[in-house]
């Protein structure tokens, strides 16, 4: 039946997609690696050693998940392949929904897997540390603010990862002035990346009672959440520190005495807060993790020698620094100023559909290809 020779034709097509996926993955030194950890994990004297069996452990799930992901996906292309050629040689018209869907799920998941080989950052397959922070237009950009810290959380349920509230100062009126959250999962950061910089909003404000159409900025600071083992010399002399007593969404379950932190790095002038915290010195702690997962970015960033001779970035949150515009009215769009890549369902980006543009910025990436699309 025809409708079966095009769909099967449609699937073998991507074979070879298949197989080169094996390779970008490193299916066969993946398995290696696993079979070295395990004959380690078999070991009688294991457990001895228990920060060494915890990271044995980690490690072996991290490449077994590797594995079992592109098993399944070959599993799912050889049974598909199945099904269109039984369906087609007993002429059974039934099964042609079945074979369709399972066909556009492999090809979904195939290129999933394919966006996943591009991230090889150092720190890609880390947590992310999400910090927003409200441009000047006071209510107006603080509801904006809240609007993306929304649609990132949605984000982060839609790939059942988990967020947690670092830090979190509500607006005067609504929305937020700034807030911080970890978001775990595997290669979080490196998704999440591409989502740094200033977003633009365009729309008719509820918060004018003449219904004017208002413009508005909110920033997103990307970074990850280093190892333990991953540390910068700062110097304490360098820090300033502040307590104060934690409030916000962050502060609805956190003790409420002065408890909550904020850091300030003098040289630079990057500041960092952490509330979410029982103790001030857990809120502390988590601050310096900020702290110094912001120095070396900017580090790497700007190439530089020395931690001394950072700056922090000083890029105004307003006209000519977006990376994304989001247009409510006059008409419906939300586009990448760098991939030019766009999606007019805005109602869908808001609720955390944003996998397009992350994808695009990958593969824009991947390709050196990155720039200012207007």
């Amino acid at each position: 039946m025809l409708q079966y020779e095009e769909l099967k034709q449609r699937l073998t097509a991507r074979e070879e997609e298949l197989k080169d996926l094996a390779q970008a993955i490193g299916y066969k030194e993946l398995e290696k690696q696993l079979a070295v950890l395990q004959e380690k994990a078999s070991d009688p004297n294991f457990w001895n050693n228990l920060e060494a069996s915890q990271k044995n452990q980690q490690e072996s799930g991290k490449i077994k998940a590797k594995l079992d992901a592109y098993d399944q996906l070959k599993t799912l292309y050889d049974d598909t392949v199945t099904l269109i050629e039984l369906a087609d040689e007993e002429e059974d018209e039934s099964a042609y929904p079945e074979a369709l869907a399972d066909c556009e799920k492999f090809e979904n998941e195939l290129d999933s897997q394919k966006l996943t080989t591009l991230l090889t950052g150092e720190y890609d397959s880390s947590n992310a540390i999400l910090t927003f922070h409200a441009g000047a237009g006071g209510t107006e950009a603080q509801d904006w603010a809240q609007m993306l810290y929304r649609m990132y959380t949605r984000w982060t349920e839609r790939h059942d990862f988990r967020y947690k509230i670092l830090d979190y100062l509500d607006g005067d009126e609504a929305g937020l002035k700034s807030a911080s959250i970890l978001i775990e999962g595997e290669n979080a950061f490196g998704f999440l990346k591409s989502e740094a910089g200033v977003h633009r909003l365009v729309r008719i404000s509820p918060f004018d009672s003449s219904g004017r159409r208002h413009t508005s900025f909110a920033s997103v600071e990307v970074i990850p959440e280093l190892p333990d083992d991953n540390t910068v010399e700062i110097n304490e002399s360098d820090i300033k520190m502040d307590v104060f007593r934690a409030s916000g969404a962050g502060g609805q379950h956190v003790n409420k005495t002065s408890s909550a932190v904020r850091l300030t790095h003098i040289p630079t002038g990057i500041v960092v807060s952490c509330q979410n915290e029982r103790s001030q010195h857990q809120n502390r702690e988590m601050c310096m993790k900020m702290l110094t997962a912001k120095l070396i970015e900017i580090k790497e960033r700007a190439h530089l020698d020395n931690i001394n001779d950072i700056k922090g970035d000083q890029k105004e949150i307003g006209w000519g620094s977006q990376i994304r515009s989001y247009v409510f009215m006059p008409y419906t769009m939300a586009k990448d100023h760098r991939t030019g890549y766009e999606m007019g369902n805005i109602t869908a980006v808001m609720d955390g559909d944003i996998d397009g543009f992350i994808n695009a910025y990958l593969k824009a990436a991947s390709l050196g290809t990155l720039g200012q699309v207007e």
